[in-house]
């Protein structure tokens, strides 16, 4: 089974493809969506959602999750929320047979892990021992993409 986890920042969006069998866990790959800075703003979000239909085909993805921004953000990004969006929207006309969109509460419960512990997993000060290769995800945006993915197997 593969699973995809997706964190949207306003200029681009990380995604993470983990392949598991709910024993093991592995990362199959770990890219960044860079839209072409030309199109205008209807284009870009065609542009990542055809592209997020094209990672759910390639990989087979059959559960997929995406980190949503908090509701009490104090800068919300309109931009990053039509993403979102846009992103959300994909998931549902796709073949995948669920999908689960989290904030940092709601994935961290999903984890059986409290929101410090996500925190210092996100800022690379601890590994998250369920997932093989964990090392390979090097930055903040990718590790939270990789726990929305194991998020959304509960």
């Amino acid at each position: 089974m593969n699973i995809l986890g997706i964190r949207v920042e306003p200029t681009k969006t990380t995604f993470v493809v983990i392949e598991g069998n709910l024993e093991a866990f592995k990362v199959v790959n770990n890219e960044v969506i860079k839209v072409p800075a030309a199109l205008d703003f209807p284009e870009k979000l065609k542009y990542i959602r055809n592209c997020v239909l094209d990672i759910l085909r390639e990989y087979s993805v059959s559960i997929a999750g995406i980190r949503v921004t908090e509701g009490n953000a104090q800068n919300m990004d309109i931009t990053r929320l039509q993403i979102e969006g846009v992103i959300q929207e994909s998931f549902s006309s796709s073949d995948v047979d669920h999908y689960f969109t989290g904030r940092k509460t709601s994935i961290s419960s999903r984890l059986s892990i409290s929101t410090d512990d996500f925190d210092e997993i996100v800022k690379g000060k601890k590994a998250y021992e369920l997932l093989d290769d964990w090392k390979l995800l090097r930055n903040p945006s990718s590790r939270e993409a990789g726990l929305v993915a194991m998020g959304a197997l509960s």
